[in-house]
């Protein structure tokens, strides 16, 4: 028996119900001999982790431009809270905690930089439809390992799709938002858990936001430190989480859900709406689309841009020009972008 197959029934023997066993994945599309070692879940954290978008996340921001500040939170730290968020989770309810941090680490590998400007200047110069999620599962499907993508579980590729909720509800009614394992779903929550505490965090030491202006309803239940706040939220989905008709339904008690709803709707109005916020971001948003344009004109400079990038357009001969242009710039890290704006667009003095 090899070390992957004991632990695979160790797995068996630990596991909730509700988890979804390592032994049992649906697979992956290219068929491949099973490690000796690590089970599928875990091969597909490693993989994730190794993978050349992953270091690109430390250069993109999750709210404040990371250029500009070493103490806000990155992309790559946003997915390390939630990693560890939804591990606490799993680990608590007796769930997969490889599928978990898997999906957790790979939820946000297509993110723009620039944070959700870089989104939305993509969804005005190359699509309406895109949405950082559906770009993250491009880069371990398609983008990654010279074009011949990750090949992850199908376990993984469906958390990671299905975690982005939006503006709407925490835990939605909808069971076509929902991935299709509770691995995945714990996912959707933490990631959500995390924000509303490091974008808070962030917002006060910037100075954007007053620790005295957060409504004192959301300090009284959720609590007053990161700390607080983060054990609030476990706690309460671990212990109001139940089986109803044969399945574990996740769920958040309505004190706690309540706190959840207005801290995110105080973080929307006078955070991510912000003047200090939104003006650079609104800057953010011309330099992406600026670049966009330019890369559609410049054959040359966008094979040279993607090669630096690991990504060989050879490799893609059915994508349309656009799909490729909007690859790059997804891929690009805030410091790249800049960079590159600057050299392109800037003046260059004479010598």
């Amino acid at each position: 028996m090899s070390i992957r197959e004991e632990f695979e029934q160790r797995e068996q023997k630990f596991m909730s119900a509700f988890g979804q066993l390592s032994s049992q994945s649906q697979g992956r599309e290219k068929p491949e001999e099973p490690c000796p070692i690590r089970t599928a879940f875990q091969l597909d954290r490693e993989r994730i982790v190794y993978s050349n978008a992953f270091r690109r996340m430390k250069n993109k921001t999750q709210v404040f431009l990371s250029p500009l500040g070493d103490e806000y939170r990155t992309r790559l730290t946003h997915t390390l809270e939630v990693a560890q968020i939804a591990r606490s989770i799993a680990r608590a309810m007796h769930l997969n905690e490889d599928l978990t941090e898997a999906i957790a680490l790979g939820h946000d590998l297509g993110h723009t930089p620039f944070g959700h400007s870089g989104e939305t200047a993509l969804r005005e110069v190359f699509s309406e439809s895109f949405s950082h999620n559906e770009q993250s599962l491009r880069v371990v499907e398609v983008l990654e390992n010279n074009g011949e993508g990750l090949n992850l579980t199908s376990e993984v590729r469906d958390g990671i799709l299905k975690h982005s909720k939006g503006y709407g509800k925490i835990i939605p009614d909808d069971p076509n938002e929902l991935a299709a394992t509770i691995e995945g779903r714990v996912v959707r929550v933490a990631d959500i858990m995390a924000y509303l505490n490091h974008d808070l965090d962030d917002a006060i030491r910037s100075g954007v936001i007053h620790e005295d202006q957060v409504p004192k309803s959301c300090v009284r239940v959720l609590g007053q430190t990161h700390s607080e706040r983060a054990r609030t939220m476990i706690r309460d989905m671990v212990f109001s989480s139940k089986p109803l008709n044969g399945e574990l339904r996740l769920n958040i008690s309505d004190k706690v859900y309540s706190g959840m709803t207005e801290l995110r709707k105080f973080l929307y109005d006078n955070v991510y709406r912000s003047p200090k916020v939104h003006n650079e971001f609104m800057k953010a948003k011309v330099i992406l689309t600026e670049l966009y344009r330019y890369f559609l004109d410049d054959a040359a400079m966008l094979e040279k841009g993607l090669k630096e990038m690991g990504i060989e357009s050879h490799r893609f001969p059915n994508v349309s020009k656009d799909r490729i242009v909007c690859d790059f710039i997804a891929s690009m890290t805030d410091r790249y972008a800049l960079n590159l704006y600057t050299k392109i667009f800037f003046p260059s003095p004479l010598v």
